[in-house]
């Protein structure tokens, strides 16, 4: 009975070096690259890694513009970025850029708008994750409270 009692015990120990090891290691992957940060789209905060050289071009100028319209600075609660748009306009904004950043560099947030808006439209050449969601567009949410 003692002797199980001690295995037990050892076999415990192990689950929670082991827990402790993935922990750690699962939060060394949650940092973004260096030249990369994380932003939070949306009402439910949902998890971006972009190139910090984004940061410079005028759709996230006003984007940023309206977070700190909105939630004020700094960022999220959690301490991240937060920016209060629809995550799947968000990701359409990404796809344009990584597919053809010379191109849309220099589009302001209003053509994104109407970029998109547009191709909602015609679903099939959409190069937006989540086309469905456009039939309804609204890609910048109302202002609401900060968490």
């Amino acid at each position: 009975m003692k002797v199980e009692r001690i295995r037990q015990i050892a076999q415990l120990k192990q689950v929670m070096r082991r827990w402790r090891a993935l922990s750690l290691r699962r939060r060394l992957v949650e940092d973004p690259p260096p030249g990369f940060l994380a932003v939070y789209v949306g009402d439910d905060r949902r998890r971006f890694v972009i190139p910090a050289r984004f940061l410079n071009l005028p759709v996230f100028a006003a984007l940023l513009q309206r977070a700190e319209e909105e939630y004020g600075f700094p960022g999220s609660a959690a301490g991240g970025l937060a920016l209060p748009c629809d995550p799947a306009f968000f990701g359409c904004v990404l796809d344009a850029l990584h597919l053809d950043e010379a191109r849309f560099r220099n589009l302001p947030l209003d053509a994104f708008l109407a970029l998109f808006a547009d191709r909602g439209r015609a679903a099939s050449s959409s190069p937006c994750r989540d086309s469905s969601s456009y039939n309804s567009f609204s890609p910048l949410l109302p202002k609401a409270k900060a968490r």
